[in-house]
């Protein structure tokens, strides 16, 4: 597939056109909705998510709070990284777009954006955010974020997408390096504590994942792609997303030497909560009754905030940790 097509070209109205310089009717309104395609190829609500857990993992570092600047120069770099990623994700999976229900309105599908364009912008914010990271945070953090576009890209969407049934676990990982990448933008190093985080979201995306796939089933089926609701049973589907959450629960704990009772009893009661409720997706698997899927998929984004705001709060007030300091 080719991610390189011609844009048609378009005549532009002069000035002459409008008197005392004013711009065409409409002329704001086609320039915000053309803003609008852009920002969309970038995929905020992803990006929100990714941010929601590097500022965690900086406060963890620091174990307080960090200079806001360097907070603020993460974040961006960070974001222009995520929004480099999802755009080429963008020029490459418009095709399978096209055919789902769930993404036939994203700007490629809809030629609200030439690709050509998408592709040029893809690579200009991956650039741009390598630039970043490397004048304002440090070059690994900058060498972190070039790593996980190109993983992405290459590894997930191209190599493991539309080939295996395993394609979120592990292309899931390119989700997993914002945290790395806010501990090395505090440290200048990555240390045990950014696995753990690493591993958390790690283990989190399955679950999270899956239970979309199990709501948008016919979506990938009809565009290809084989994710395990697609090729498996809704039973094993069901395990799955409940062995994995018992996994990522249990993950968390590995944070309790290098933080406080504060974030040991938000990661158990959020645990305990997101358990139940995996465990109520597999009942009603199981009873051959209606499930509800989205309901996991929802939880599954506030249990993910509930955590890591309870370990940036635990890092900020500076509480004795249960362990030894690292």
């Amino acid at each position: 597939m080719s991610l390189v097509n011609a844009a048609h070209g378009r005549s532009d109205r002069t000035s002459a056109d409008h008197p005392e310089g004013e711009p065409p009717a409409g002329g704001l309104r086609r320039l915000t909705g053309r803003a609008a395609a852009y920002l969309a190829l970038t995929k905020p609500q992803v990006i929100e998510l990714l941010l929601v857990t590097t500022i965690p993992a900086m406060f963890l570092a620091a174990r307080t709070i960090p200079s806001p600047w360097l907070i603020l120069a993460t974040l961006v770099g960070g974001a222009m990284a995520a929004g480099s990623a999802n755009t080429l994700n963008c020029v490459i999976d418009a095709d399978i777009d096209k055919v789902m229900n769930r993404t036939k309105r994203r700007p490629l599908v809809r030629d609200s954006v030439p690709r050509r364009n998408a592709l040029v912008f893809g690579l200009v914010l991956g650039a741009g955010s390598f630039v970043m990271l490397y004048f304002t945070v440090n070059l690994l953090a900058a060498v972190l974020a070039i790593a996980t576009i190109l993983f992405y890209i290459f590894v997930y969407t191209l190599g493991l997408k539309r080939r295996t049934a395993q394609n979120v676990v592990w292309g899931g990982a390119a989700g997993c390096m914002p945290v790395v990448i806010g501990w090395a933008a505090v440290t200048g190093t990555v240390q045990w504590p950014a696995f753990v985080m690493f591993g958390v979201i790690f283990f989190w995306t399955p679950p999270h994942t899956w239970a979309l796939g199990m709501k948008y089933r016919e979506d990938y089926e009809r565009a290809g792609v084989p994710m395990l609701p697609v090729v498996a049973t809704a039973e094993h589907v069901a395990r799955q997303i409940v062995i994995y959450s018992w996994v990522m629960v249990g993950w968390t704990l590995l944070l309790l030497p290098v933080t406080s009772w504060l974030y040991a009893t938000f990661a158990v009661l959020a645990g305990g909560w997101f358990l139940f409720y995996a465990h109520s997706l597999q009942r009603q698997v199981r009873r051959g009754v209606e499930t509800r899927p989205m309901a996991l998929f929802h939880r599954s984004n506030t249990y993910l905030m509930v955590v890591f705001c309870a370990l940036a709060v635990d890092s900020a007030i500076g509480l004795p940790t249960l362990g030894l300091p690292f």
